[in-house]
C-alpha cells in the first residue's frame, strides 16, 4: 500500500493516509512509537495519521481480536474524517481488508466526505479463517459473513488480487453488482529488488555455509503449511532450511523443529535488507494450506521472482500462483499439504542447480514485464477517475 500511495502521488494525486502505529513485527507497538494513540505528520503530498491498532499476539482469542479490530476501525474512521480537513470532500476513499471491519469504516468516511469507496481485498475473510479452523463458532461465522456481504455491497468498487478472488467475491454479490469487482494484482519494485550474489553477508551471519539454502520468508501463521518445510528438512538432513519471519504459529513450529539442526529460525528483518534476504535462498518455498489458493494470493511470490530466485509452491492447482509459475517458467507448483510431492519436487530442483537458476532468470523477466508498481498505480488512478466521472453528471441527466 505504501508504494501504491507513492504511485498515486507521482500521478498528481494528493493523498491522506490513515494507518496503524508500527506493531506487526512483535505484535506490540514498537519502541519509539508508544505514548500516544494518535500521531500525525504532514508530508509534501498530503499527510500520514497513525492510530493505535490494539494489538494482541493470541489469535485464538476471538473476542480480544474482535475488540481490537473494532477499536482500530473506529479510531481510523474518526481520523479518516479529519485527515486533510474535517469532512472535506475527497476524490475517493480507499479502504483495505483485512481487517474486514474497515469496509464499514470506509463506507462511513466515504459517505461523509461525499466520495466513492474502493474496498481493497488482500485476503477473503472469513473464508481463510474458516478453512484453517481459526473460526469454528457458527455464530461468529454468521456475523462475519454478514459483515462481508454488507461491506462488499456498500462499496462502489471492490478490488481483488486475482481472478480466483474475483470469482469468490462476485459470487457473494447480486448479479447486477458483479461489475463492481476489479482485478488489480499486487506488484513488486523490480528496481529495489534485483538478483544478488547468493553468498550474502546474511548467510555468513547465520552460518548457513555455501551449500543450498531452502528459504521461507514471511508470516509464520496457520494459513501456511510450514509443516512441509520441517518434513522436507527431516528428509534432507544435508540441506539448510531457513524460516525467516514471525507470526502466531512460530512458537509451535520452532518447538516441532528442536530435533532439526538444519533448520534456522529468524525474525523479520529491516525492509532495506529484503533484497539480501531473498538472495540468501537458492530455492524459495510458498506453501499454503489446501482451500486457501482461491482466497489468498501470497504476494511474496512477486518479490522472490524479482530477486531472480526459483519458487516451489504448494498451493491449490489452477489458482493464481501456479498459473503465474506456469506462465513465467519461474518455478514449480505441487498440490498443497502433500509432503511426498513437496519433497520430490524439492529434490528434483536441488539436483539441477543450472535448471533452477534458469527458472530464477525467467521469473525475474516475467516480474519486470508484468508486475511493475507504475502499472498498478495507473490502474487505481484510472479506477478512481471512472468512479468520479459519473458523479460530475447531474442526477437528472443520469436518470435520463
Amino acid at each position: 500500500m505504501t508504494r501504491i500511495v507513492g504511485e498515486l502521488v507521482a500521478l498528481g494525486h494528493r493523498v491522506h493516509v490513515v494507518t496503524a502505529l508500527p506493531w506487526y513485527r512483535t505484535h506490540s507497538i514498537e519502541e519509539g512509537w508508544t505514548g500516544s494513540w494518535i500521531r500525525r505528520e504532514d508530508t509534501p503530498w498530503g499527510s500520514i495519521t497513525r492510530v493505535h491498532p490494539f494489538p494482541g499476539d493470541d489469535k485464538s482469542n476471538l473476542v480480544r481480536r474482535a475488540v481490537g479490530f473494532i477499536g482500530y476501525s473506529v479510531l481510523a474512521g474518526i481520523q479518516g474524517l479529519r485527515a486533510g480537513g474535517w469532512f472535506r470532500r475527497a476524490e475517493a476513499v480507499i479502504a483495505m481488508s483485512p481487517p474486514l471491519t474497515l469496509g464499514l469504516t470506509g463506507r462511513v468516511v466515504a459517505t461523509m466526505r461525499r466520495a466513492p469507496l474502493v474496498f481493497n481485498i488482500q485476503d477473503v475473510f472469513p473464508d481463510a479463517a474458516i478453512e484453517t479452523g481459526a473460526i469454528t463458532n457458527r455464530y461468529v461465522i454468521g456475523a462475519a459473513r454478514w459483515l462481508e456481504r454488507v461491506s462488499y455491497r456498500s462499496a462502489d468498487a471492490v478490488t481483488v488480487l486475482s481472478s480466483d478472488l474475483g470469482d469468490n467475491v462476485r459470487a457473494k454479490l447480486p448479479a447486477r453488482r458483479a461489475d463492481r469487482v476489479h482485478e488489480i494484482p499486487n506488484f513488486v519494485d523490480t528496481e529495489a529488488i534485483a538478483p544478488l550474489d547468493r553468498l550474502t553477508s546474511y548467510r555468513s551471519e547465520l552460518a548457513l555455509g555455501e551449500g543450498p539454502v531452502v528459504l521461507y520468508g514471511g508470516n509464520v501463521g496457520f494459513s501456511q503449511s510450514l509443516e512441509l518445510v520441517l518434513g522436507a528438512a527431516r528428509a534432507l538432513p544435508d540441506v539448510q532450511f531457513l524460516v525467516n519471519g514471525d507470526g502466531a504459529a512460530r512458537t509451535s513450529l520452532e518447538a516441532s523443529a528442536t530435533d532439526l539442526p538444519n533448520v534456522t529460525f529468524r525474525g523479520y528483518i529491516a525492509p532495506d535488507l529484503l533484497g539480501e534476504l531473498l538472495a540468501t535462498g537458492d530455492i524459495h518455498v510458498v506453501p499454503l494450506k489446501a482451500g486457501l489458493g482461491r482466497v489468498s494470493v501470497p504476494s511474496k511470490t512477486y518479490s522472490i521472482m524479482a530477486a531472480g530466485r526459483p519458487v516451489l509452491a504448494a498451493i491449490d492447482p489452477d489458482t493464481a500462483v501456479p498459473r503465474i509459475l506456469q506462465e513465467s517458467g519461474g518455478g514449480v507448483a505441487v498440490v498443497p499439504d502433500d509432503l511426498d510431492a513437496f519433497v520430490a519436487a524439492l529434490v528434483e530442483m536441488l539436483a539441477d542447480p543450472d535448471g533452477t537458476a534458469a527458472m530464477g532468470r525467467r521469473g525475474r523477466a516475467w516480474a519486470v514485464a508484468n508486475a511493475s508498481p507504475a502499472a498498478v498505480g495507473r490502474a487505481y488512478s484510472e479506477l478512481v477517475a471512472d468512479l468520479v466521472s459519473p458523479r460530475a453528471v447531474p442526477r437528472a441527466q443520469q436518470r435520463g
